[in-house]
């Protein structure tokens, strides 16, 4: 049988057999298998650039946002505003760290209240820092007044007093009546420890007070 045009039929269902063998056996490349079909009308129309996902809790690459506020918090404690700030150092998508952010709340892994109360226990206890460094560094790690007085109030006047004469003593322990025979000694030990106290956060009267009394100790 002939077809208009004199093909036989036979033949070109064999050739077009032969052809889709020849086209399934290839390789599936991009183009094959996301062909463009945006008509012609698009062709003009460069196609858009890929985008890359932020990392997420389950990307599967690299660390998590919450594997590292594990680490951040194995180290020791910290306050809201410092990990959401060290996470946000990382590089974290924003709504990672939200959802983080929930889940150790609900696991009760954040207390601003109990931070405050162990950084000054801490600080006073092993730095001998006094209330108004403490009131500082709480404030630089996030932690609001009303926390950080609640806080501060662990250390009454006599704790703060009894520290800073601790802490001259420690610094007094080489000097003697011969460090302090002449005025401009005197003076000169004086306001070597008046700054000392006011650097770790003691008001300057009550250094000023505790310095004139233990040099008076010592002469």
């Amino acid at each position: 049988m002939k077809v208009p045009g004199g093909e036989d039929i036979r033949a070109s269902i064999a050739e077009l057999r032969s052809a889709t063998t020849e086209i399934l056996s290839r390789p599936v490349s991009v183009d094959d298998a996301a062909p463009d079909v945006r008509g012609p009308e698009a062709a003009s129309v460069p196609l858009a650039e890929p985008t890359l996902e932020p990392r997420s809790l389950s990307s599967g690459t690299g660390a998590s946002a919450y594997d590292a506020a594990l680490r951040l918090l194995g180290v020791r404690a910290r306050s809201r505003a410092e990990l959401r700030g060290r996470l946000q150092d990382k590089d974290f998508p924003p709504f990672e760290i939200d959802s983080v952010m929930e889940r150790l709340d609900r696991a009760g892994l954040l207390d601003d209240a109990d931070f405050a109360e162990q950084w000054v226990r801490s600080r006073h206890l092993h730095s001998g820092k006094g209330r108004t460094a403490l009131r500082h560094e709480l404030r630089q790690k996030g932690v609001v007044d009303r926390v950080i007085e609640q806080a501060i109030g662990q250390v009454d006047d006599d704790t703060e007093r009894e520290r800073a004469a601790d802490l001259l003593r420690r610094k007094t322990s080489r000097l003697g009546a011969e460090d302090l025979s002449d005025r401009e000694s005197r003076d000169k030990h004086t306001r070597r420890l008046v700054a000392m106290l006011a650097r770790r956060g003691y008001a300057p009267s009550l250094a000023f007070e505790l310095v004139k009394t233990r040099l008076n100790e010592l002469r």
